[in-house]
């Protein structure tokens, strides 16, 4: 007799304790499928958002992979950072090595939205990193626990330039202290604030604001750290501004040299009207992996949610191809 596989309706909550220079803290995850399975699949969030973003995507995967939506720290059910100026995408990247230190992976493959696709460049290229420096030493290296390597990696709406008409965008309202009596007041917030989400039904609008909302004596505001924004806003909107071009072309270097660590099995998506990863940057990408392929998201900017049946469609055959 064939068992049928449960169909798993809400993911599991657990924690992985992380270090950062002023302590430690938790890291929450939101876990689907079977537990034992050692084919993972990390899903990682957009700066202000946080792992339930991924409840459509990860339930339509769940009977393939042990799927992990971690809560970056700062977010959702996380721990706060003590020292603010420690929300940037070094510690973030320490954090999932942590992760997945836990998770003990055999393959690992990667969904990252916006900033959860700098995080997934970010551990690309500390694994690159790590094997240069124990080039002498292979037989380690391709038995250690850290050498998991990515087999499928998505780059969501992001890429190693980032514009920075995008980030003004995003610059004008992290941070901002927002109360509203209501969750419906919250949700009307919610669809001009991401508009550029794209089209979404009442329930999906709801959802996506439930998990950046909590209900806080009385009123309905941010579950996220403002403090998220102020080394954001000095990295990328000020340093911007002040940077000279030679500290930009350095920067842009590393992103570009870690994206092109990044496995053959790669998909860039991006929003057709998006305003942080631009069309030429995304054409560039395809020239410098040209095994890389693009999805295109019509009617969609900054960022595709995966939340729609013809999106989660392109995802899964992508990841589940042999």
């Amino acid at each position: 007799m064939v068992s049928t596989p449960v169909v798993q309706s809400s993911p599991r909550l657990d924690y992985v304790v992380c270090s950062s220079p002023s302590g430690v803290h938790r890291m929450a995850y939101w876990e689907w499928g079977d537990p034992s399975n050692k084919k993972v699949l990390l899903c990682v969030h957009g700066l202000t958002r946080t792992g339930r973003d991924f409840d459509a995507l990860a339930q339509a995967l769940s009977s393939e992979y042990r799927v992990i939506c971690p809560d970056i720290v700062g977010r959702g059910k996380s721990d706060y950072l003590v020292d603010p100026d420690s929300y940037i995408v070094p510690q973030y990247v320490a954090d999932i090595f942590t992760l997945i230190a836990r998770l003990q992976p055999t393959t690992l493959d990667w969904v990252g939205t916006s900033m959860g696709g700098l995080i997934g460049l970010g551990v690309a290229g500390a694994l690159i990193n790590l094997q240069r420096l124990h080039a002498w030493d292979t037989d380690h290296i391709l038995n250690s626990s850290w050498a998991v390597p990515f087999r499928r990696m998505v780059l969501n709406d992001v890429g190693p330039v980032i514009s920075a008409e995008g980030l003004a965008r995003i610059g004008n309202y992290i941070g901002d202290e927002l109360f509203f009596d209501s969750f419906e007041q919250a949700v009307e917030h919610a669809k001009k604030q991401w508009k550029s989400f794209g089209p979404h039904t009442q329930e999906q609008w709801e959802h996506l604001t439930r998990y950046v909302f909590h209900q806080q004596d009385g009123q309905w505001n941010l579950t996220y750290d403002l403090g998220i924004a102020t080394p954001f806003k000095r990295q990328f909107i000020e340093q911007n501004e002040a940077a000279s071009e030679l500290l930009v072309q350095a920067a842009q270097k590393i992103l570009w040299d870690a994206y092109e660590s990044l496995p053959a099995e790669t998909l860039i998506v991006r929003g057709e009207t998006s305003d942080l990863l631009s069309d030429e940057v995304a054409q560039q990408m395809l020239q410098r992996l040209p095994s890389a392929q693009l999805y295109q998201v019509a009617g969609v900017g900054h960022a595709p949610t995966f939340m729609s049946p013809d999106q989660i469609a392109v995802l899964k055959r992508f990841l589940l191809q042999e």
